[in-house]
This record gives C-alpha cells, structure tokens and sequence, in this order.
C-alpha cells in the first residue's frame, strides 16, 4: 500500500540532518557547507523553511 500525499509533503517540509542525501541536497541547494546545514539544523530543528531561513542569515 502506498503512502498519501499527506505523508510525503510532511516528510519534504523536514530536513533530517542523520540522513546524508538530505543534507548535501540542502546544502548544494544553498550553496553552503553540509556542516552548516547541520549547525542550522541543530539550532532551529528540521523544519525546512527554518533551516532554509537560518542559512540566508
């Protein structure tokens, strides 16, 4: 049984900083270090839009 589009739009709304794939995507997305993705992560949780704010600072 697949998943609901609910589910998956939850998932692309995070940044989960143990998985290796999301954070090189996030970072060659921003242009910055994949440490400096894990630093914003650490610092303001996996929401994407947080963590994509925190790295335009």
């Amino acid at each position: 049984m697949s998943k609901s589009t609910r589910s998956r739009n939850q998932d692309r709304a995070r940044v989960a900083a143990g998985q290796d794939h999301e954070v090189r995507y996030e970072a060659k997305k921003e242009g910055v270090s994949q440490k400096k993705v894990k630093e914003a992560v650490k610092a303001v949780g996996n929401s994407r839009k947080k963590v994509e704010d925190r790295l335009d600072e």
